[in-house]
């Protein structure tokens, strides 16, 4: 048996109430105690919460893990994450974790596993090959597969495109109708996706448990709380997504907070201060004040809203987004103590989870203590004084040291051999020789069973009458922002190893094309969500780039691994040449 822990003299979120000052206990991963110091054991350790609060831990609803993503978000004080579509045999891999007794240094998780999709549709741009549905009479055989593959529910993807401006193939509305039936055939959650109203209508009518994600292209009807209330589903809104999806980079106020910056990888406020990019297709201008809309019909018929906020899309990231998506709950016309409960004990009940959510004797030991009051300013939830899962203390300090080692020796690293001048290849003598490095390769979608490909060449011409630049070509099957196909240059002295380059301030090249938006892209080791990257469009004519490390937020050269000029962002053939490229 382990030493008991004592939080006393502490305001008490329950889950539900606030408990104005009390004292609660746990030991052996169980909360044994919520009372008064009368409560506390001989020999416990005790630990004085005065002037803070003491919440279960937090539940994100709407998630896509991957590398140290569930790590990152106990940080944060996200004990439990509910993935909506990740590798299952990532997602069986932690779970055996957990079911032996281990990960507690991270997140626990549930996942939908593969999403049900069309074939082409939304989850298949990834370039990770994955099944797919065409029609009704498929339900319960692909559902059943799911399951098998270890889903804890199912998550239906109904999306065309429309407000993204990348046109998807989308499933029926009778394949959506089958898909629910077949999940509730085996009491499986069906939770759909969707992203306009007309769809959100549609899942509902067909029997959906929820809607991942609310809209954002057309107000609703003012029936539109009452029609959910009355099928009894439950809204996860996402709006931290939404509003980035809106042009607005929803983290762009975590990224300065200073109860929460001293934990940030490098790279996890360049990933804040995104948003989605505006692309030229899209049917409808997003409207985030529709989503806010929805959010106040919805209170207002008592509809359960969770808390989610799909990292790590652009302007998410795990574990600190959750606490921008109360924020922006409450700024939608939830009290704090509604907002509190949407990521407690509401996402806790509605999937199931009933050994968590809420502090209560019997209950598991997931908390997190927070400086101040979140009832009367929400943004509290950001001054973290402990997070425990199954009573076991996050190592928060250990956590942030070893961000600071790592920075600190990734910039001790030599810079590579050959790399003194900055230039990387001119391609003057018809070859794509480097100064230094790995050298190119071709990196595309292809790899991984996508539908994307490229190649390259040294051609005969070059920037300012030169003798050879690279032309890289080929074509765009799904064009996305996560969709990449191109040329990668590998600075470190084998392939995907990391290079110091800090002391260099930037990149510089050369290029012309066909005048389709491409980026540029930096591979940084660890880095764990889509590289940052920064857009260019080469016209007919030479044009120089000169890039700034600073563009690329949360980058400092350092640790680089790759850089990739690549397509994606538009469907079809592409073409484009680069030249003098060198680090500045």
């Amino acid at each position: 048996m382990s030493q008991a822990t004592a939080i006393r003299n502490v305001c008490i979120f329950d889950g539900e109430r606030i408990l104005q000052r009390g004292t609660v206990v746990f030991q052996d991963g169980v909360i044994t105690a919520v009372g008064d110091e009368s409560a506390i054991p001989s020999g416990a350790q005790v630990i004085d919460g005065e002037g803070q609060t003491l919440l279960p831990g937090l539940i994100d609803a709407h998630t896509h893990v991957w590398g140290e993503a569930l790590k990152q978000a106990l940080i944060f004080g996200v004990t439990t994450e509910l993935d909506m579509f990740m590798d299952q045999n990532l997602a069986r891999q932690i779970k055996e974790q957990q079911a032996a007794g281990g990960g507690l240094d991270m997140a626990d998780l549930r996942s939908a596993g593969t999403a049900v999709t069309a074939p082409g549709g939304h989850c298949t741009e990834y370039g990770i090959p994955i099944p797919t549905i065409t029609a009704p009479e498929e339900a319960q055989d692909f559902v059943d597969a799911r399951i098998a593959e270890g889903s804890d529910y199912i998550k239906v993807i109904c999306e065309d495109g429309k407000i993204t401006g990348h046109p998807f193939p989308t499933i029926s509305r009778e394949t959506l109708a089958a898909v629910i039936a077949a999940a509730h055939k085996r009491g499986k959650l069906a939770v759909v996706h969707i992203t306009t109203y007309q769809d959100a209508r549609a899942a509902i009518a067909a029997g959906a448990d929820a809607l991942a994600h609310l809209f954002v292209d057309e107000f609703p009807d003012a029936d539109f709380g009452q029609f959910v209330a009355g099928h009894h589903a439950f809204v996860i809104p996402t709006l931290t997504v939404l509003e980035s999806l809106c042009g607005t980079p929803s983290g762009a106020s975590l990224s300065t907070d200073a109860r929460l910056t001293p934990y940030f990888e490098p790279w996890d406020g360049s990933q804040l201060q995104g948003a989605f990019p505006r692309r030229a297709g899209a049917q409808v201008q997003p409207n985030y004040a529709v989503a806010q809309e929805a959010v106040r019909q919805l209170k207002a018929a008592g509809v359960p809203i969770l808390a989610g906020t799909d990292a790590p899309n652009p302007g998410t990231q795990h574990g600190v987004s959750i606490h921008r998506e109360l924020e922006l709950l409450v700024q939608a016309g939830l009290m704090p103590l509604e907002a509190l409960a949407a990521a407690t004990s509401l996402p806790a009940a509605k999937f199931g989870l009933h050994d968590r959510g809420r502090i209560a004797v019997g209950l598991r030991a997931d908390l997190l203590l927070v400086s101040g009051d979140p009832v009367s300013d929400i943004t509290a939830t950001r001054a973290i004084a402990g997070v425990w899962k199954r009573g076991v203390a996050a190592d928060r300090e250990g956590y942030r040291a070893a961000i600071e080692r790592r920075r600190s020796e990734a910039r001790r690293q030599p810079a590579p051999a050959g790399s003194e001048s900055g230039l990387v290849s001119d391609f003057e003598d018809g070859t794509m020789s480097t100064a230094f490095g790995a050298g190119w390769q071709i990196l595309d979608d292809s790899q991984r069973g996508g539908s994307s490909r490229a190649e390259f060449r040294v051609v005969t011409e070059g920037a300012g009458g030169g003798k050879g630049s690279l032309l890289i070509s080929g074509e765009i099957g799904a064009p996305s922002w996560f969709t990449m196909a191109g040329a990668i240059f590998f600075p470190g002295a084998a392939p995907w190893t990391p290079a110091n380059l800090s002391a260099k301030k930037g990149l510089t090249f050369w290029t012309k094309g066909d005048g389709k938006p491409y980026r540029v892209m930096l591979f940084v080791a660890g880095w764990q969500s889509m590289p940052p990257a920064v857009v260019f469009v080469p016209g007919q004519e030479w044009q120089q780039v000169s890039l700034d490390f600073s563009q690329f937020s949360g980058v400092d050269g350092s640790n680089l691994l790759g850089v990739l000029f690549a397509a994606g962002m538009a469907g079809g053939p592409f073409a484009f040449q680069i030249d003098d490229v060198r680090f500045i």
